[in-house]
């Protein structure tokens, strides 16, 4: 049996980095001057060892977090440690994310429970004394209990928006299987279509020459010569499938490029995306490629917060308008290769190029005539 070796990469940081906070606690309890001392100090070896058991061993965590919350309640009621509550506030509850909703609710009752009993204790115990200092003494102790009180709301909320974004980069990844598997698919079937019957027809030309051969007929050089010209048929159209695979569709580019602003916290809005996805294929070609130029300059020198692309489409041909609000003076620089390279590939289509500054940031135009479709 082969044992799996530790991966400095699978600690799951999210769960110890509340431990920085340990020693603080810890050092509450030194010097030691009794028995009591040793018991507390004991009782925080004890829950650190089971705070790692509830993080690593998913499966004992029906034994390991009752444990962790019946220490750190011991701490609270016994020991006027509010502040034990708090691992348990931050680690349970983003352990609870994704639970069924009977354990999340049974954590928060137990929690904010041993909390109430905590609280009440304190304040019959150690009521606030009337002086003139009441109001501080009020503010101290309201701002010393909102960190617990408000620990486990926190805790679960940001595990949830962890799930979430994590959901979310998985669903991405699908997508990103499912397009090429469309994409696969479409090629077999234009295979299937095309090469398919012309090979069959290879093949049945093949063996009537090949009959006709035996029978020393004269119609065998024009079988011949039908079968090469089958096969150099096929050959343009297989050349012709490549070049069609190299292609890249707006709505492809949309989602590289998506995924390349939101890595630059850049939010994309796009207008009239799903007409444009029915474009004719050289349009939608010639315009991914000028798309990407835009974006990357936009990524590298606009220091942009939003991008809004729209598509047009009318009598005078198809349009395409990239608008951001970042700073226009360090997106048009002189001798920029990107702007180069989409002037020219507009120009290369008898299309127009036009980038200008105005309130909002910088826009950019592309358009094609509409003969290019």
């Amino acid at each position: 049996m082969t044992k799996s070796k530790w991966n400095f990469r699978n600690v799951k940081w999210e769960y110890y980095i509340w431990l920085l906070y340990m020693p603080y606690n810890i050092s509450l309890y030194f010097p030691i001057k009794s028995a009591m001392d040793v018991l507390w100090i004991t009782m925080c070896l004890a829950f650190l060892a089971v705070y790692i058991w509830a993080a690593e061993k998913p499966e004992w965590q029906k034994i390991s977090i009752p444990l962790e919350i019946l220490i750190t309640g011991t701490f609270t009621i016994f020991n006027h440690n509010f502040y034990m509550m708090v691992f348990t506030a931050w680690q349970v509850a983003f352990l609870m994310a994704g639970k069924p909703r009977k354990y999340i609710i049974a954590f928060f009752m137990s929690y904010y429970a041993i909390l109430l009993v905590g609280i009440i204790e304190i304040t019959i115990l150690f009521p606030i004394p009337m002086t003139t200092n009441q109001d501080a003494g009020i503010f101290g102790n309201v701002m010393g209990m909102a960190f617990p009180i408000i620990s486990p709301i926190m805790s679960y909320t940001f595990a949830v928006s962890i799930r979430y974004r994590r959901k979310m980069r998985q669903d991405n990844r699908r997508l990103e299987t499912i397009v090429r598997r469309g994409e696969r698919e479409r090629i077999a079937r234009d295979l299937h279509d095309t090469l398919g019957q012309s090979f069959s027809m290879i093949t049945v030309k093949t063996e009537l020459a090949k009959k006709l051969l035996e029978k020393g007929s004269n119609q065998v050089a024009s079988e011949l010569e039908d079968i090469a010209s089958t096969s150099r048929s096929n050959l343009q159209l297989v050349r012709q499938i490549v070049n069609d695979l190299h292609r890249q569709s707006l709505s492809e580019a949309l989602f590289i490029q998506g995924k390349n602003l939101a890595n630059a916290r850049i939010f994309m809005v796009t207008e009239g995306e799903n007409e444009a996805a029915d474009w004719p294929t050289e349009v939608q070609n010639d315009f991914a490629a000028v798309i990407v130029e835009a974006v990357t300059n936009i990524v590298r020198h606009a220091k942009a917060r939003t991008v809004q692309i729209q598509f047009k489409h009318d009598e005078d041909g198809y349009q395409i308008e990239v608008q951001d609000d970042g700073h226009a003076q360090t997106f048009i620089r002189p001798g920029s290769n990107g702007i180069t390279g989409m002037q020219e590939r507009m120009r290369a289509k008898n299309g127009q190029f036009n980038i200008e500054q105005n309130k909002i940031g910088t826009r950019v135009t592309f358009n094609l005539p509409e003969e290019q479709s």
